[in-house]
């Protein structure tokens, strides 16, 4: 079956591979430094609470059987630790089962994380590296040549990933199709990184043809990944440049890098294949069946794509398997965060003096650049950004949080940048809703402040007892 093979990928294979287990490591190392704040056993969604609720079925994952700190700890170090070693390539030292096993164990290790991880882990990028890692173990190693059909898989789940931006945007907010979206977009977006600023005040006619271009790059591209070669090289090369120009532009977590990573399956390199065996029968009947599951799997995503009322980011099995993609159908005009102060006074009266705590990605203080974060993921920090918008997205966690700064819990602080009481706990926080915008080039040279905001709206009155307020905006 020498059509099933491909050594020419073997370097693509590499890539791919080595990139989605240096993703792992990333997220387990994320999920271990952050969740106990947000999840833990006395954290803001406890899991414990949330798997009395959830059965196994629509929710598989370890913690079923049981849950502690130190035990969701373990797990997610020793993914990180199983993740750094395939990145070094360990795999390709392992007999073929050997290495499907260790991915299996990976794949099933952070699917527990994900489906107990609640509102925290609800991006689409969670279930994009779910199925990229489900997809790695069809892959192979050095015992055997690539397989064709989980190379062209791997393609089908990059055109998902873009085709399925592509249609959102275009039947989403009318900017897309006006091409004025990225006068908004940078100023605008969840996280900004460290050059957003300047990508913001690039000239407009420049902005109408990155939106020009991403509309190329997303609806028309993608199609090439199916083309014989050199055109599908061309068309990842294409799709990994402007992922790149993703990445100088903003900070979304691991989902422009697993992309680039995915894309990689699609370049062709014969100068660099090596002679490999042929794939024991064993191996050829599991990717047929992977494939197989995958063509049934794909119908509700591409009838999704199809269809005129597309969702974005779903899921459609607790297995995270084969799911539809999409970001940005919409796009703010105005910038809103939500930024919380605390007192030391006892007493609150017109002349109290409000501290303010910091965050490691969000904006807060004006002077302070934005940080490039992504490929590692801030949770409270993008939650946040949803906060602003609509309350209700704050509405099951937001008062634990503030209780939680009254008492200067240390996961709590940990998650932050800056704690202005480092000696003893604020009497009273609040919180206020703030419209924030980039300065112009000329309030950058005057004040060297990055960005200028205004008080909008209380968000959350002062609370000093351990009942705090729903979140609310007014």
């Amino acid at each position: 079956m020498e059509w099933f093979i491909a050594p020419e990928y073997w370097l693509a294979r590499q890539v791919v591979e080595r990139g989605v287990a240096a993703v792992y490591v990333i997220a387990f190392v994320a999920a271990a430094r952050q969740f106990k704040a947000l999840i833990g056993e006395h954290g803001m969604l406890p899991v414990p609470r949330y798997v009395a609720r959830r059965p196994f079925r629509l929710s598989p994952s370890v913690f079923h059987l049981h849950y502690s700190d130190r035990f969701f700890a373990a797990v997610a170090w020793s993914g990180a630790l199983v993740a750094a070693a395939l990145v070094a390539g360990v795999a390709d030292l392992l007999p073929l089962w050997a290495a499907m096993a260790v991915w299996l164990l990976l794949w099933a290790a952070y699917l527990s994380i994900v489906n107990v991880g609640q509102v925290w882990y609800s991006f689409g990028w969670e279930s994009l590296l779910l199925e990229a890692g489900f997809l790695v173990i069809f892959l192979g190693n050095d015992e055997v040549a690539p397989p064709v059909l989980t190379l062209w898989l791997a393609r089908w789940l990059v055109f998902r990933v873009e085709f399925g931006a592509g249609l959102i945007k275009l039947r989403g907010d009318r900017c897309w199709r006006d091409l004025t979206c990225l006068y908004y977009h940078h100023e605008t977006q969840p996280m900004p990184g460290p050059l957003s600023w300047f990508f913001h005040h690039l000239p407009k006619p420049l902005h109408k043809i990155e939106v020009a271009s991403n509309h190329v790059a997303q609806l028309v591209i993608p199609f090439g990944l199916f083309a014989p070669q050199p055109v599908a090289s061309m068309a990842a090369a294409i799709i990994i440049v402007t992922q790149l120009w993703l990445v100088l532009s903003g900070n979304f977590a691991w989902l422009n890098w697993l992309t680039i990573v995915l894309a990689c399956s699609a370049i062709s390199n014969p100068a660099a294949a090596p002679n490999m065996p042929n794939s024991p029968l064993w191996f050829t009947v599991l990717v047929f069946a992977f494939a197989g599951i995958t063509v049934v799997l794909s119908y509700l995503p591409v009838r999704n794509m199809l269809s005129s009322r597309q969702r974005m980011n779903q899921s459609y099995n607790p297995f995270h398997l084969i799911n539809t993609f999409g970001a940005f159908g919409s796009i703010d005009r105005v910038r809103y965060e939500v930024v919380i102060e605390g007192t030391e006074d006892s007493v609150l009266t017109d002349h109290t003096h409000w501290r303010e705590y910091g965050f490691k990605g969000k904006p807060g203080d004006p002077h302070r650049l934005p940080r490039q974060w992504a490929p590692y993921h801030l949770r409270l920090d993008w939650l946040l950004w949803f906060a602003a918008h609509s309350p209700s997205y704050a509405r099951p966690w937001f008062g634990e949080f503030l209780e939680r700064l009254l008492r200067n819990d240390p996961a709590t602080l940990r998650l932050l940048r800056h704690n202005p009481f480092p000696d003893a706990p604020p009497r009273w926080v609040r919180a206020r809703l703030y419209e924030y915008r980039f300065t112009t080039v000329r309030e950058l040279l005057d004040t060297h402040a990055w960005w200028v905001r205004a008080v909008v709206s209380e968000y959350a009155p002062p609370i000093s007892s351990r009942r705090a307020p729903v979140a609310r905006r007014t």
